[in-house]
C-alpha cells in the first residue's frame, strides 16, 4: 500500500464551479441507464478499491473497467489501467472526463465532495459493503457480481471463495488458545508514536481469523499507543505492511522505540512484512493471506 498526498476538500465555490465546467453530456450521464435488478450500465466502469477490482477481475469482468483508483493493484494488468486518485482521495473531474457509465466504489470512499459531484452528474455511483471476515468477502463477490449482472460466475467465484477460506481458517485454528502468538499490527510511527491496530480493522481481522491474539487490546480503529500500553501488550510478533515504495520501516527504527525494543517480537526478531492489498484486502486472495501469516508466525 501507498502513502498519499491529503486532498484538501473542495469549498462551496469550487464546488460549484466544477459542476459547471462539465460537460453536458456526462451531467445527463446516467438518465438513460437501465437498472435491471440492480445491474449497472458495465460498458465504462471505474472500480475504487482493491478489493472490488480483484473482484471484478476473478469475475472476468474486466473488459469493462476505463479506470481504477490507486489502492487497486492487483492483478497486475490493473496497473495499466488511468488511475483516478486514492480511494479517499478521488478525482471527480479525473472520473468524469472517462466518461464512465458506472463507478463502483468499496464502502468508504471518498471524500463526500467529490461523491457530490459524481451523483451531481448523475453518474451511477454504487456502493459495495465492506467488513474484516469470512462472511463479508463472500458479499462483496455476491454484490459485485449482482451489479455486473454475473450472478452465477458470482455464485461460483463465492462457491470457491469460501471453499478455500474455510479449510485456510480451520487450519488456522487448530491451536490452543495458550500456543497463539500476541501480534502487535504497526502501520506507522508518526512523530516516534507507534500507530498500532485495535478492533474493527482489516489488521485486526486478518489476525483473528489467522489464529492469532491482536496483542493492542480492544479499542476500535488505530491509535498511538503509549510506552507503557506497548509494554503491556507483550507482543510475540509485529506485523506491518510491505509498502514496496521504499517507505517501510525497518527493523532499526523499530528498535530505536525503547518500548518496541522491550517486547518480545523484537528481542526475538520476529517482524513479519506482508504485501499490504494482500494482506488487508479481504477479497478473493485472503485465503492466501491467511496461509502465509500463519506459516510466518508458526513456521511450516
Amino acid at each position: 500500500m501507498r502513502k498519499h498526498t491529503k486532498q484538501a476538500p473542495l469549498s462551496a465555490t469550487k464546488l460549484g464551479r466544477v459542476l459547471a465546467a462539465l460537460p453536458l453530456a456526462a451531467l445527463l450521464l446516467g438518465s438513460s441507464v437501465a437498472h435491471a435488478e440492480g445491474k449497472v450500465d458495465t460498458t465504462r466502469i471505474v472500480s475504487v478499491g482493491g478489493d472490488v477490482t480483484e473482484i471484478i477481475y476473478a469475475l472476468g469482468e474486466e473488459k469493462h473497467l476505463v479506470a481504477r483508483d490507486t489502492t487497486s493493484m492487483f492483478p497486475q494488468e490493473a496497473m495499466k489501467l488511468p488511475d483516478v486518485g486514492y480511494m479517499r482521495a478521488l478525482s471527480p473531474e479525473g472520473i468524469l472526463a472517462l466518461s464512465p457509465t458506472s463507478i463502483i466504489a468499496i464502502e468508504g470512499a471518498g471524500p463526500p465532495e467529490a461523491l457530490t459531484v459524481l451523483k451531481s452528474a448523475s453518474v451511477p455511483f454504487e456502493t459495495v459493503p465492506n467488513a474484516y471476515t469470512r462472511d463479508g468477502i463472500l458479499a462483496k463477490i455476491e454484490k459485485v457480481g449482482a451489479l455486473l449482472g454475473v450472478n452465477d460466475k458470482a455464485k461460483a467465484l463465492e462457491a470457491s471463495v469460501s471453499a478455500d477460506l474455510d479449510a485456510a481458517i480451520a487450519d488456522a485454528g487448530k491451536r490452543a488458545e495458550k500456543d497463539r502468538k500476541r501480534v502487535l499490527f504497526i502501520l506507522s510511527l508518526q512523530g516516534g508514536k507507534v500507530m498500532a491496530s485495535g478492533t474493527g480493522t482489516a489488521a485486526d481481522g486478518i489476525i483473528k481469523l489467522s489464529g492469532a491474539i491482536n496483542a493492542a487490546g480492544d479499542f476500535p480503529g488505530y491509535k498511538p499507543l503509549t510506552d507503557e500500553a506497548i509494554i503491556e501488550a507483550k507482543p510475540d510478533v509485529i506485523l506491518m505492511m510491505n509498502r514496496g515504495d521504499g517507505a517501510s520501516t525497518a527493523n532499526e527504527e523499530l528498535l530505536k522505540q525503547p518500548a518496541l525494543a522491550l517486547t518480545p517480537a523484537l528481542q526475538n526478531k520476529a517482524v513479519i512484512r506482508m504485501d499490504g492489498l494482500h494482506l488487508l484486502g479481504f477479497g478473493p486472495r485472503t485465503a492466501s493471506a491467511v496461509r502465509e501469516l500463519n506459516a510466518a508466525m508458526y513456521g511450516g
